[in-house]
């Protein structure tokens, strides 16, 4: 993922249903969103009338991916809820994971926000400003069951090639335990290189892993033989200095845990839910 062919420019929007969250194709006639103005409730400026733009890397399930043609996840049906209190829609842009590290397509007002199953690190605070933590994240060790390896400890001592998504905390872990990583631009690559025999290990987030093994034929070739607690919690980013924003983000996050929606989502797109994920302790 250090290099792309080209930023995507897919945008979708999104739209609460009552059956759940759908996401169609959205026109962009102009800078403002066509009319009206970019002052959303609570005094929250945004690079578009009437929408809460939203950078994120697609795929990446649970939390983001085209299902169905609509762009579904864990990330898309929290930050609908943020939209939702904003009183506007939410409007999807897929861009080059690495932005996210560095805010550039906050910077330019591209985005409003980014949705990226992104850790918050001291490093990345320097770039942007991060929300409260809405999720705890582990690593996991995924192999391929002909490789005859039950832990990291074993792809390390019978010098199993390994893989991660590029430019994430799986990947800095791997370099971190002297592994030099075959790195992988998305999530669903890293997946095709272990099936394809690229690489018969990988490190990348646990819910991520949970997502694929409900696949039986994934289930029955590949199989987690590590669980690794790196501390890990993502959040969502705004702007340096986007105050308003983020207090908005941050509110809707702590709603939906106090109501139980944060549950709901959770159990929909992630699994069982554990009650410790309610109220993470401080990044």
């Amino acid at each position: 993922m250090n290099t792309l062919p080209g930023r995507r420019t897919r945008i979708l929007a999104a739209t609460t249903v009552t059956a759940g969250l759908m996401l169609v194709t959205a026109c962009t006639s102009s800078d403002d969103g066509g009319s009206g103005s970019r002052t959303a409730a609570g005094g929250v400026e945004l690079v578009k009338a009437g929408q809460l733009t939203t950078c994120t890397h697609l795929p990446y399930p649970p939390f983001q991916s085209e299902i169905d043609g609509k762009v579904q996840g864990f990330d898309v049906s929290l930050v609908d809820l943020v939209a939702g209190d904003l009183g506007v829609k939410q409007e999807i842009l897929d861009t080059p994971f690495e932005n996210f590290k560095t805010g550039a397509f906050l910077n330019s007002g591209e985005c409003d926000l980014a949705a990226a199953g992104m850790t918050i690190t001291e490093e990345r605070k320097k770039n942007v400003d991060f929300s409260d933590p809405y999720f705890d994240a582990t690593q996991a060790v995924l192999v391929d069951k002909s490789a005859g390896v039950n832990s990291l400890a074993d792809v390390k001592s019978k010098n199993v090639k390994l893989g991660a998504q590029a430019q994430t905390t799986g990947e800095d872990y791997a370099k971190k335990q002297g592994f030099d990583p075959v790195s992988f631009e998305s999530s669903d690559a890293v997946l095709n290189g272990l099936r394809t025999g690229q690489v018969k290990a990988v490190i990348i987030d646990y819910p991520v892993v949970q997502g694929w093994l409900k696949d039986k034929a994934t289930a029955a070739a590949f199989t987690v033989v590590d669980n690794l607690n790196t501390g890990e919690q993502y959040g969502f980013t705004v702007k340096k200095g986007n105050s308003k924003l983020l207090a908005a983000v941050n509110k809707a996050i702590a709603d939906a845990k106090a109501d139980g929606t944060y549950k709901k989502l959770y159990e929909q797109w992630i699994g069982p839910y554990d009650a410790s994920v309610a109220s993470p302790s401080a990044s």
